[in-house]
Parts: C-alpha cells; sequence; structure tokens
C-alpha cells in the first residue's frame, strides 16, 4: 500500500487531501511513521525524528495513529489476496507476499500481470486507496519490483532480466543487508549488487560468516528459493510506551507497568492467546535497556496474574535516575489457559477486599476525575455537530473539524476539553458498503507494498 497510514487519513479527512501528512508519535520522542507523499517532498520519511519533521515541513498535518483503523482497512486488502491464492504471506499491515501460481491466478507473465492489475483496481474499489504491485519469480525481487512501482504502479521482472537488473543496484537492496552490513561491505569496496557477485561465495563468508555470507552471495545472483508461507506462528504479545520526560516517581512507574500488563492482557485476549512467560522491559535515563522475565506454572490471559508478575519483575529493577521507556510483553504463547489458581484466587481476593473497604468507608475522598485527552487526528462526535476529528487540543480545549469521509472539507469549532457534549468516536468506513464496489475478480509471486 502506498503511504499507507498517511493515505488512509486524507482518504477519511477530506481537508487534508493533497495536503503534507505526517503520522507518528507527537511528543518530543516521538518518530514518523508515514509520511504522504505530499510531505515526502520536503524530506519528511518513516523512522525520522518528529522534532526533525517539523522543522523540515512546519505547516504539514501531524497526526496519531490509529491502528484499528489501519487494520481494518488491512484486513479488507488481506481479503482480496487471499480470493486469489491460498498461500497469502503478511509482513505487515500495508505489505504481504502471495503465491499467484499456487491459487491459479497466474501461470505465466500475461497472466500475472493481469491479475496485478485487477489486484489494484479491487483495492481502489474496496478501500478507496492505492496499492503498488511487484510481480517477479521470487519473494526478493517482487519485494523489489513493488519498491520500483511505487506510487500506485506495476512492474514485473521477466524472467532472464534478474541478473542485469540487480547488477547496478546498491548492496543496501538485498534483504539482510542493513547499515552495519553495509558499512562492513564498503570498507572492503563492495558497493553494488554485481560487486558482490564478483567478490564471490568464499570472500563474502570470510567477511560476514557462512550463513551470511552465502545466503548474501546467492540473492546476488538472484536466486531465492524461500517459500510464500500462509501462516507464521506469533512469538510474543507486547506493548510498550516511551515517555516525553522521565519518569522518576516510582509510585508512577508502578502503575504504568500495570496499565501496560493491561494493554498486553488485551491484545493477548483479541489474539484468541494466553501465555507462560512475562517479560517486563525497562530503558532508563541512560538508554541503557533491562529486559527481566518470569515463567509461571501454566499460561494465562488473566489481568490480574499478569499485573502481579510484571510488578514482581519491577521490584527487580532499579529506576534510580528516571525511565524513558517501558514495556510488558507475553510469551510462551498457547491458545488455551492453565491458570495459576493460587496466584488467581489471590488476585480475586484482592479484589474483592478493596471492595469491600470502600463500602466500609462512605466518608473516602472521592477520585479527582480523569483529564479527557483528545490525540491529533482522533474521531470525535458532538449531539450537534455530528462526525468529526481533533485538530488539536492542549490549555484546556479541543479544535475539531467536522467532516466525513464523503463530505466536503468541514467547518473547525473549539470546545473545552470537558465539555459533555463531545466524544470519542470509532472511525467512519471509507467504503461503507462492500457490495458497491463488487468482488475481487482475480507461476509466480507478487509483492504487495
Amino acid at each position: 500500500m502506498d503511504a499507507f497510514f498517511a493515505s488512509a487519513e486524507q482518504a477519511s479527512k477530506p481537508s487534508l487531501r493533497g495536503k503534507a501528512v505526517v503520522v507518528g508519535g507527537l511528543g518530543p520522542r516521538g518518530v514518523v511513521a508515514t509520511a504522504s507523499y505530499e510531505a515526502r517532498v520536503f524530506g519528511v520519511h518513516s523512522a525520522l525524528p518528529m522534532a526533525q519533521a517539523r522543522r523540515l515541513a512546519p505547516n504539514a498535518a501531524y497526526l496519531v495513529p490509529r491502528f484499528a483503523f489501519y487494520r481494518s482497512i488491512s484486513e479488507q486488502v488481506m481479503e482480496l489476496l487471499r480470493a486469489l491464492s491460498p498461500l497469502v504471506e503478511p509482513l505487515s499491515l500495508d505489505e504481504a507476499f502471495v503465491d499467484l501460481e499456487a491459487g491459479g491466478a497466474a501461470w505465466d507473465e500475461e497472466s500475472a500481470r493481469l491479475a496485478g492489475v485487477r489486484l489494484r483496481a479491487d483495492i481502489r474499489a474496496v478501500t478507496g486507496l492505492t496499492g503498488s504491485v511487484g510481480l517477479a519469480a521470487s519473494k526478493m525481487l517482487a519485494k523489489i519490483a513493488s519498491e520500483q512501482a511505487k506510487p500506485d504502479g506495476l512492474v514485473l521482472i521477466e524472467p532472464g532480466t534478474e541478473r542485469g537488473l540487480l547488477g547496478p543496484m546498491s548492496v543496501r537492496t538485498l534483504p539482510g543487508v542493513g547499515p552495519a552490513t553495509g558499512d562492513h561491505l564498503r570498507r572492503a569496496g563492495i558497493h553494488t549488487v554485481e560487486e558482490i557477485a564478483e567478490a564471490g561465495a568464499d570472500e563474502l563468508v570470510r567477511l560476514l560468516g557462512k550463513a551470511h555470507g552465502q545466503s548474501l552471495y546467492a540473492m546476488a545472483l538472484a536466486l531465492d528459493e524461500r517459500p510464500v508461507v500462509s501462516e507464521r506462528e506469533t512469538k510474543s504479545v507486547s506493548v510498550e510506551d516511551t515517555y516525553d520526560v522521565d519518569i522518576h516517581d516510582r509510585v508512577r512507574v508502578g502503575l504504568e507497568v500495570q496499565r501496560l500488563a493491561d494493554r498486553c492482557v488485551r491484545r493477548l485476549r483479541e489474539a484468541g492467546l494466553s501465555g507462560r512467560t512475562i517479560v517486563l522491559k525497562v530503558r532508563r535515563y541512560d538508554f541503557s535497556t533491562l529486559t527481566r522475565s518470569e515463567t509461571l506454572r501454566g499460561p494465562t490471559d488473566d489481568p490480574a496474574v499478569v499485573r502481579e508478575a510484571a510488578a514482581r519483575l519491577l521490584d527487580s529493577v532499579d529506576t534510580t535516575g528516571g525511565v524513558r521507556l517501558l514495556g510488558v510483553g507475553v510469551s510462551g504463547l498457547a491458545d488455551y489457559t492453565q491458570e495459576d489458581l493460587f496466584a488467581q484466587a489471590a488476585g480475586e481476593r484482592m479484589d474483592s477486599g478493596v471492595a469491600e473497604e470502600a463500602e466500609d468507608t462512605p466518608e473516602a475522598e472521592p477520585k479527582a476525575p480523569v483529564e479527557r485527552r483528545w490525540p491529533s487526528g482522533h474521531d470525535v462526535r458532538h449531539t450537534e455537530y455530528g462526525h468529526g476529528w481533533v485538530q488539536g487540543s492542549g490549555l484546556g480545549r479541543v479544535t475539531v473539524r467536522f467532516e466525513t469521509p464523503d463530505s466536503r472539507p468541514g467547518r473547525v469549532r473549539t470546545f473545552r476539553t470537558e465539555d459533555p457534549a463531545l466524544e470519542p468516536a470509532e472511525p467512519l468506513p471509507l467504503v461503507r458498503e462492500r457490495s458497491e464496489a463488487g468482488e475481487a475478480s482475480v507461476g509466480g509471486v507478487a509483492g504487495l507494498g
């Protein structure tokens, strides 16, 4: 998919169409997740620090990601891919490999090209967004072709042309060549894929080790035998937060860990999973990162059990000096639960004890109301003005633009953050009825991304 998060935001917000849009973490330590093509003109790209992006494109719209919204669109696209073939390998929300031959959708170059053309048309009809398709005889080449096809295009690498195509490309084009490997090869005088092939397998093994060297040499010769794998086993479920300001208060650190544990369990349950090993991740003020883990007697998806385990793990971590990132994860996954009954019972007793104490002390001080947060770009609904999205908030005010995916650019109004007429809302679908767009109409591998 092309600039997926930003394109989805532009499609759902008429006032942002054709404008520079940047999606990512908006705090001082945030990074860009996706930038629209209009923002890329200014040098904004994914993984760029958000503060730098704001300097490059001060007039762009900066939005907090809406992952549930993106996931719903992604599932529509993946459904179209599964109609093409039983072998679909998702790489992320916006990218996947498809074995067209396995599904009978393609058996030669012409049928593959036709399948790609129809797929792009179906994606546009169902989601309103654009995707780029790369067609080739292997996963590596299909990925490269899809990058060449961006934005909103299709590239087919014809058999027999692979070596000539790869030769002049940078070594960073090949899978597995990141900044470190790229620098290592550059110091050895190797800058292009053709130079990797010329260096030979023995030299690459000497430079990079046996497994990596042999794999890289084969890819430089356009050899990639990796199959399209339809199912990837989930190894772990985790959540983490990076804080704009280091947390020094130990009590608040504990509360953040409890909150993260609850979020992690929600994800675990949404996936229909449970897990045995609880993992705590702490990045301290000096960027040192500590991980602690505890393995339970059986898999669980009980939030009380996960909270208690995470709290025990935190007890073993020194947070003096401040904490900049916290994370809680669960691994050792299973699709059933075998609860630790003693821990669960203890949690139930603790919960009931809190309830009884509250009943016995009606004169207790009421809790202060939690201030409502209004993330930029997220959906809201007003009892009088209808559906809109947050343009910005601060100093007790929230500014909302009222528009929908199929409306004209809407008007802007400002409210108190505690205005009872304003509530968070679910995103509106880009295409209201699947039937309006029709169903999907459609050897080698297609790479969508």
